[in-house]
């Protein structure tokens, strides 16, 4: 796979989408167990030596910054707050030249401790998930009862100064599609910002069904039994929420309907594995090794090159609603988000 002419130091596709924003996962493994994304007894985690170090990951973001263009970095997971290396990344990422975006995608379990010196490494801000406000509702989805630790960690967070916070939740059918007239309630109340995003067959157990599947209209349908809403004047730009303002504003809520209202022709993003595999796309049933390139002692601009290859090939879409698309064999939790 040849890459275009004139593509040295950003990441195009072959049509002409650029991608500025690398999602970094840093560990496969969760201390929660959402129905959504894997089974109650968890999943086969990558073996140790397979895990990019420490060293490794921030050699590849240096690469991605000084190299490709990147300027958002969001470090995911599963679960990056259990990654035990995760300050030192943050501070040697918040140093690069030029210094790109820091946010982090989380489960907010721990955060109230951790987010004051986050903060300190240099970390911009945090997306916290959060599907229920119900406890019983939320040990039922996550197999864990810790909701109130992850209300803490959303409070830390804002104490901290990792703003603005944002709230992503998944409505589920006959589970709690009924509580996105809360779950914003609770956002505005607290200055938070709610994203409600599609479920995407991003299961380990392959269950997902896009006729039970709680839709982008229908939860605007839900949120405006309550709510005023009217659409943003901001642009969208490539953000994959569309967003509207809350009675006026100037509170915002986002809807991510990845399935349903796709935004794959305004797509920015480049994934990075916790083993060192590039994704083009979320959905991508194809990777791209680094990690063997890198641990083989290949020079940064070499790194740089395949990582334009990798991107040239990225597909036009993500092709859910073709007859021929198949879920990615990595669920959610080894993919990042």
């Amino acid at each position: 796979m040849s890459v275009a002419p004139g593509t040295d130091g950003v990441l195009v596709d072959r049509y002409g989408r650029v991608a500025r924003d690398l999602r970094v996962s840093l560990t496969d493994k969760c201390n929660l167990r959402c129905t959504y994304c894997m089974p109650a007894e968890g999943l086969p985690w990558l073996a140790g030596p397979e895990v990019l170090t420490d060293e490794e990951v921030v050699r590849l973001v240096r690469v991605a910054v000084e190299r490709l263009g990147v300027t958002e970095v969001r470090f995911t997971g599963g679960e990056p707050l259990i990654r035990p290396g995760l300050l030192g990344i943050v501070t040697a990422v918040a140093a690069l030249e030029p210094r790109p975006r820091i946010s982090l995608t989380t489960n907010g379990i721990g955060l109230d401790r951790l987010a004051p010196a986050l903060r300190e490494a240099g970390l911009d801000r945090v997306n916290v998930s959060l599907d229920t406000l119900d406890p019983a509702r939320f040990t039922t989805l996550t197999r864990r009862p810790r909701l109130d630790a992850v209300l803490a960690g959303l409070a830390g967070a804002a104490a901290a100064g990792l703003s603005p916070v944002k709230i992503n939740s998944v409505l589920m059918r006959g589970v709690n599609e009924d509580e996105a007239p809360a779950l914003l309630r609770f956002a505005v109340d607290h200055d938070y910002q709610l994203r409600i995003i599609e479920q995407m067959p991003l299961d380990a157990q392959h269950g997902w069904d896009r006729h039970t599947m709680v839709t982008a209209e229908e939860i605007l349908t839900s949120l405006r039994t309550v709510f005023d809403l009217s659409p943003d004047p901001a642009e969208r730009g490539a953000a994959p929420a569309e967003t509207w303002l809350v009675d006026g504003g100037p509170a915002r809520v986002g809807v991510i309907a990845s399935v349903t209202r796709p935004f794959c022709g305004d797509c920015d993003r480049t994934r990075l594995t916790a083993d060192g595999q590039v994704r083009a796309c979320l959905f991508a049933t194809e990777e791209s090794d680094l990690r063997a390139a890198l641990r083989a002692g290949t020079d940064d601009d070499e790194l740089a090159r395949r990582w334009r290859t990798a991107m040239w090939g990225k597909r036009a879409g993500h092709g859910i609603d073709d007859p021929t698309f198949l879920q990615p064999t990595r669920p959610m939790s080894a993919i990042g988000g």
